[in-house]
């Protein structure tokens, strides 16, 4: 029997409906901003620093924790474990490094850091919208899910985080070190740089000074003046195929610095292409991919075309069916919700590599502002490296696409009910 701030649930389907009328109704666990002060400071973040944060980027950390059916996170972790599955297997490896530049072919060692499963709760469970690699956000959700306050010492005892965030440090730091040794073996890693274009205008800056601490703490350097043995790498020019990026791709293709993540890493989980392959029972079925595998990816990726002159008409007339993304696209830019779509933006689709993916609304949390109620989009972002979850976060917002502009959205920590007996 599932028990959550004083209501019972008996089984799996109530566990996720009682998650749902909780997400609308609950406001009992909220941010401590001072437990916030004290995690990021605990990090080695000045308090002018952490003060910078949340004058210039109220809207990073939401003050409402989402809450999800325990039955939906192992859901999460399964359909990870599919779609990891899959790119291991040799036919989706051939195919994918197919579609891929000649940079993203070779294989350097490492995994890649950070991969982001994000996901929508839909009617019949959590569905993969997209994969991201070098996915932001995973060290600033470590510092926010030790910052929730319950309201009483019932509450924390009957709901829990998706991960403990004392660990979740050492855990990356260690994540980075397994990096370094895929590639270097046992050589000393002395030195990193946190890589992208302008760091400081960018709006997660402030994780990357919480990087550079979890780094300098461990003894490895973040430095312009040395020579650099591993890249974590924040750019969103993922083949390195930009101007900008000239000096890391030939260190890169020269093997003389271990980058994560790289471009091999994108292909193989990021380029949304994949989506179409993940989705079609078919395709997956003639590359040998068991029959349980196929089923949950079924029921888990909504179904996702390529844009091609083909079907040009179809997707035009059923085009409120449909979320349009970029192959290469990112944080939601130039990325089209088809109720949306004017024609002037349609023919700019046809002009450019795009998929076509079956829309899954977001489900919602209600939040309190000012003693109103105001109900805000979620998605759910599984942080994942080898395979394993390593933490769930939500995001909060309204709009289209998930921002950190929304007022009382941003980050938001996931809370599961902790399975007791009554």
């Amino acid at each position: 029997m599932w028990y959550m701030c004083g209501v019972d649930a008996k089984s799996p389907l109530d566990a996720i409906a009682l998650a749902e009328d909780l997400n609308r109704s609950c406001h009992c666990i909220a941010l401590d901003p001072a437990r916030l002060q004290l995690a990021l400071e605990s990090s080695a973040l000045t308090t002018g620093v952490y003060a910078s944060i949340l004058r210039e980027q109220p809207n990073l950390f939401s003050s409402t924790p989402v809450f999800l059916a325990r039955t939906q996170v192992e859901h999460i972790a399964a359909v990870v474990e599919a779609v990891e599955s899959v790119v291991r297997s040799s036919s989706f490896r051939a195919w994918a490094l197919d579609l891929a530049p000649e940079i993203a072919r070779r294989d350097p060692g490492p995994r890649g850091v950070f991969l982001g499963y994000d996901f929508h709760l839909g009617r019949t469970g959590p569905q993969l919208i997209e994969i991201n690699t070098n996915a932001g956000g995973g060290l600033l959700n470590a510092a926010l899910a030790g910052a929730q306050q319950a309201c009483c010492s019932e509450v924390e005892a009957v709901v829990g985080m998706s991960a403990d965030p004392r660990r979740l440090p050492a855990q990356f730091l260690e994540m980075f070190r397994a990096e370094w040794a895929l590639q270097r073996g046992a050589l000393p890693l002395r030195s990193v740089a946190i890589v992208d274009e302008a760091p400081e205008s960018q709006y997660l800056y402030p994780e990357f000074r919480l990087f550079q601490e979890l780094f300098r703490g461990a003894g490895a350097l973040w430095s312009d003046g040395e020579r650099i043995d591993l890249v974590y790498n924040r750019l969103t020019d993922f083949t390195f195929s930009e101007p900008e990026s000239s000096a890391l791709r030939a260190a890169y293709e020269a093997g003389e610095v271990v980058v994560t993540p790289h471009p091999h890493a994108w292909a193989l989980y990021a380029d949304k292409r994949h989506l179409t392959v993940l989705s079609d029972p078919d395709r997956l079925r003639g590359w040998g991919i068991p029959e349980e595998t196929i089923a949950l990816l079924a029921a888990s990726v909504p179904r996702t075309v390529l844009v091609e002159p083909a079907r040009r008409e179809e997707l035009w007339r059923d085009r409120r069916r449909y979320f349009f993304k970029p192959v290469a696209g990112y944080g939601g830019k130039a990325a089209y919700r088809g109720d949306k779509l004017t024609r002037s933006a349609w023919e700019t689709i046809l002009d450019r590599p795009y998929v076509a993916q079956h829309l899954v609304p977001p489900s919602e949390r209600t939040i309190r502002i000012d003693e109103r109620e105001v109900p805000l989009k979620l998605d759910v972002r599984a942080y994942v490296y080898d395979r394993r979850v390593q933490l769930a976060a939500a995001r909060l917002y309204q709009g289209q696409t998930t921002n950190f502009r929304t007022a009382g959205g941003g980050f938001a920590p996931v809370f599961t009910e902790a399975l007791v007996h009554l």
